[in-house]
């Protein structure tokens, strides 16, 4: 691509242009928003079949798992102020929280209160992105199931952008005429496009200095057990951050506000165990993860439903330390929870700047 030939964000300053978002999690449904309601044309990609990201809820006979974000906290006013209009949506999660301190289920000591709330939306934690989403998806500005594998000059228009496609059924498509494009994937999807599309070495140079960790995460049910009145199953704690060599966190789904009363469990492997057995097949994963479970919480119980999922881009390690990046000479910009961290805030807050960027 020619970057000489690109005009800048501030050449036009009035007019609508059309711009693409790679990436329907929370950064790319935010920056699509705010592009939205200054008076742009946008186009969401998502490769997969609803928005959310990581900000994810598996839904089952059994009740729903938030298997992904377990929660998050608020301290921007800005993320404060736009949840304040997602009435009844957004609750906050009292949780009885312990530190387990070895691999045997032994408890350290109670933690303290947090010193921040803790919140979830409800039914799950994808029904806040999602609802960010619908008036997109409404107006038939977001394309699901469809993964961007290259960025390219358009071939009528040079001086902006087209997208080649590639969707769930095997079909490649090709999209047009955007003056601009934001990536708001996990910033090891968004190098290896820009590599391969040969674009952009700034981006290319800033996604190089950022290190994110996979995650396992399983997600188990015992329909015989019901909350509030538990039958006796598991311990009387439902939150846990533990040092066990393959467990990071536990949690009691039923305990959250606004979830279904069958006894659930989300457990998430450490950052070590799960780069060691990123490529494990996953049932192997699964019973090792579940002897993990029942090592820690004492519960010996078979359980009716037993799932992993694998998070390849879960934890940022080293953040870009940086709200985003726009480079206005080819109008292309990153962003995501990665920039700052990996806290949902944190996604909110990159998608926010990004957009205010293009502006």
């Amino acid at each position: 691509m020619t970057k000489k030939s690109r005009t800048t964000a501030s050449d036009t300053p009035a007019a609508q242009r059309h711009i693409a978002v790679v990436g329907a999690g929370i950064a790319g449904i935010t920056c699509a928003r705010t592009l939205v309601k200054a008076g742009h044309r946008v186009t969401v990609f998502e490769k997969s079949r609803c928005a959310g990201g990581r900000m994810a809820t598996r839904n089952t006979e059994f009740g729903e798992f938030d298997h992904g974000v377990q929660y998050f906290t608020v301290r921007d006013p800005r993320f404060e102020e736009v949840l304040a209009t997602a009435s009844g949506l957004v609750r906050p999660w009292s949780a009885n929280t312990v530190r387990i301190l070895d691999d045997h289920g032994r408890v350290m000591a109670a933690s303290l209160p947090a010193p921040e709330a803790h919140w979830v939306a409800k039914p799950g934690m994808n029904a806040l992105v999602q609802q960010w989403a619908k008036p997109l998806q409404e107006a038939g500005q977001i394309v699901l199931d469809t993964q961007v594998t290259r960025l390219e000059a358009d071939k009528l228009h040079p001086e902006r952008w087209q997208l080649q496609t590639h969707g769930q059924a095997g079909e490649s498509h090709v999209y047009g005429g955007f003056d601009a494009v934001i990536l708001a994937i996990p910033s090891p999807q968004a190098q290896s496009l820009l590599l391969s599309s040969q674009q952009s070495k700034t981006l290319q140079a800033e996604l190089a200095r950022v290190t994110v960790a996979p995650c396992w995460t399983l997600m188990v049910a015992f329909p015989q057990a019901l909350q509030p009145t538990l039958c006796s199953l598991g311990p009387q704690w439902n939150v846990a951050r533990s040092t066990h060599h393959r467990i990071a966190w536990l949690a009691r789904e039923s305990s959250k506000p606004g979830r279904g009363p069958v006894e659930r469990w989300t457990i998430q492997a450490n950052v070590e165990w799960s780069q060691r057995h990123l490529e494990d097949d996953a049932e192997r994963v699964k019973a090792k993860l579940l002897r993990g479970f029942t090592e820690i919480t004492g519960i010996h119980t078979e359980p009716h439903y037993a799932e992993v999922h694998r998070w390849r881009y879960a934890q940022t390690i080293k953040p870009l330390g940086k709200t985003h990046v726009w480079d206005a000479q080819d109008n292309i910009g990153i962003c995501g929870d990665w920039c700052l961290g990996h806290r949902v805030e944190d996604g909110f807050v990159s998608g926010l700047e990004m957009a205010l960027a293009v502006l």
